[in-house]
C-alpha cells in the first residue's frame, strides 16, 4: 500500500487529501494501522462496475500476472502428473 492517508490527515485536509492521492492512482485509508477503506477515481470504478481490469500501473509483468486470480481447474498434482508423462515418452 505506497498510496495511503490516515483518517487524522483525511480530517485535517479533507476532500483535497483524497484528490491528491488519487493523482497516483486508488488511496487506501488507514484508520488505527489498519486498512479501513480504498478510494477510487470514478473512472476506475466504472471500470470495475462494467467487468473491465484496468491497466496495471507500477507493476511488471510478472507481478501483473502473478496477482491474477487461477482460471485452471486441474490441481498442482495432476499438472505435475501430466508434465511427467510428457516427459517420460
Amino acid at each position: 500500500m505506497n498510496n495511503t492517508l490516515t483518517v487524522a490527515e483525511l480530517k485535517r485536509r479533507g476532500m483535497a487529501a483524497i484528490e491528491d492521492g488519487l493523482r497516483r492512482g486508488p488511496v487506501h485509508i488507514v484508520k488505527r494501522n489498519r486498512p479501513a477503506a480504498v478510494v477510487l477515481s470514478e473512472d476506475d470504478y466504472q471500470r470495475l462496475a462494467q467487468g473491465k481490469v484496468a491497466a496495471p500501473s507500477g507493476l511488471t509483468a510478472m507481478q501483473w500476472l502473478l496477482s491474477q486470480p487461477a482460471a485452471g481447474k486441474r490441481s498442482k498434482a495432476r499438472i505435475d502428473a501430466d508434465l511427467k508423462a510428457e516427459r517420460d515418452w
